[in-house]
């Protein structure tokens, strides 16, 4: 049996695979977020991410170097593995994975080899992290990586900072679309309840929600919605296949302060949009990889 905490893993960040880190920070920005400035990983991958106030970030993923990239998913690097399993299955942008923040990443991995669920070796690795007065600091991490044989297009991993990044990330943080984080992330497939026990195991949260639509897991601090191509459909306006087996990322729910504020800078930037219900849906283009929902704080 695996040990779960007592409180279930946060949501630290979302993987979304793109073309290119260049058209990425081109389509964020005109969608209204403030965009970190660039870092590369040492084995080929690069980011350049969005943070929010709740301490959640977006994980824009582009290819530095295909050389070094593929040398280390050879040498058993599972974050470069998937990507580049994920870049070949779905092209090359979307939604790849999903990172749950940890205390200890090593008990994450001895519970994901317990339960059979295990992607792989742990990875650890520092990198340089700029911030926006220019200074400097190394950001150190430890993943482990959760995987399930029936979800090829989507990874978890929960992933523990072994020398957080400063606090005061405050310009950062701040978006002219109004964002200050992230209320649930849709993930859909066919049979959606089947995949609970999976991502309740990297959420480190043992009760699963029941809805008509699929199975909610809740994070400490947003939503999984386990939802079927129905559902998909129903909230987000996204036609999904039923043929479309396994476990996929479609749509990531963004909180607003005021949903007024973030649609006038959409149609000042003439980005395409849909009001539905309560929330706006902006469907997926390149360098932005899913769809976009922005919901007001109730």
């Amino acid at each position: 049996m695996n040990e779960r905490s007592a409180k279930p893993h946060p949501l630290d960040h979302v993987v979304l695979p793109v073309v290119n880190i260049d058209l990425a920070r081109e389509r964020l920005g005109k969608l209204g977020f403030t965009v970190a400035a660039d870092a590369r990983h040492p084995f080929g991958t690069e980011n350049a991410c969005v943070f929010f106030a709740d301490k959640t970030y977006l994980e824009p993923l582009g290819i530095a170097s295909v050389e070094e990239s593929e040398a280390s998913a050879r040498q058993g690097n599972v974050f470069t593995a998937r990507n580049r399993a994920f870049r070949f299955r779905c092209g090359e942008e979307g939604l790849s994975g999903l990172a749950f923040g940890s205390k200890d990443a090593g008990v994450d991995h001895q519970n994901f080899v317990g339960n059979g669920s295990s992607a792989g070796e742990m990875l650890q690795f520092t990198r340089p992290m700029r911030m926006p007065d220019g200074s400097e600091s190394i950001a150190g991490f430890k993943l482990a990586f959760a995987g399930d044989l029936r979800a090829p297009d989507l990874f978890l991993f929960s992933v523990e900072r072994v020398n957080p990044l400063p606090a005061d990330r405050g310009a950062l943080e701040t978006h002219a679309n109004g964002v200050t984080g992230i209320a649930e992330i849709a993930l859909c497939a066919p049979d959606a309840a089947a995949f609970g026990a999976f991502v309740g195991l990297a959420v480190a949260q043992a009760a699963v929600e029941k809805t008509g639509f699929g199975v909610n897991i809740a994070a400490s601090n947003a939503k999984i919605s386990l939802m079927t191509p129905e559902g998909l459909e129903a909230y987000f306006e996204i036609a999904g296949s039923s043929a479309d087996r396994g476990l996929r990322g479609r749509a990531i729910l963004f909180i607003v302060a005021d949903l007024a504020v973030t649609e006038a800078h959409l149609a000042a930037n003439g980005v395409t949009y849909t009001r539905k219900n309560n929330r706006i849906l902006v469907k997926p283009a390149p360098g932005q990889g899913t769809l976009f929902a922005f919901e007001e704080t109730r």
